[in-house]
């Protein structure tokens, strides 16, 4: 048996979910990574993903895998750093695991993120604010409710993920009154 197929069980169910506490969408988007990966070392290599070692996925095959992702994919920069993260990471786990591969590991780590356009964050001025919370019919309970949700947004800068998961005891009204929110990452975090 070849070392990439327990190292990859060891990521996802050792370092993953027991170490790491990643939430369920991070372990989906390392899984769907390398799905991708896996399948396109097979096309490449001819070998079936069982058969693959960790040497079999070098820096030029994750480079052209990379490629493959913005060129025939389509995927944005974005996408083919995410993926590439979820491939850093587990060489960084498997670093400590398989010394034997640190020629082969050192050089996959050693590929760098493409840089991107960021998006440049602007936040709603005043009439627009006032806009957004006149939009919903106030004559309504659907219309009331929005507004509501809208002006807590607004107010705590609340993610509509975070949002949807609070509950009425989430919500603190006596001195210094917050919200309790979820973070990204299953932060706690309390807002304002």
């Amino acid at each position: 048996m070849t070392a990439l197929a327990p190292a990859l069980q060891a990521f996802f169910t050792d370092r993953l979910i027991t170490q790491r506490n990643s939430s369920p969408e991070t372990i989906a988007a390392y899984r769907d990574a390398f799905r991708l990966l896996l399948r396109f070392a097979h096309e490449r290599t001819g070998k079936q993903p069982f058969e693959l070692d960790i040497d079999d996925l070098d820096a030029p095959l994750i480079g052209s895998f990379l490629k493959h992702l913005e060129d025939d994919r389509g995927n944005s920069i974005r996408t083919r750093n995410a993926r590439l993260g979820a491939i850093h990471s587990f060489y960084r786990f498997a670093a400590l695991e398989h010394p034997e591969h640190a020629h082969t590991i050192a050089r996959v780590m050693a590929i760098p993120t493409k840089r991107h356009e960021r998006n440049t964050v602007t936040y709603l001025d005043r009439d627009e604010i006032q806009a957004l919370l006149a939009a919903p019919d106030k004559r309504t309970w659907l219309g009331r409710r929005d507004q509501a949700l809208l002006a807590l947004m607004i107010q705590t800068g609340v993610r509509v993920s975070e949002l949807t998961g609070l509950r009425s005891g989430d919500l603190h009204l006596g001195g210094g009154p917050h919200i309790r929110v979820m973070g990204k990452g299953a932060r706690s975090e309390q807002r304002p």
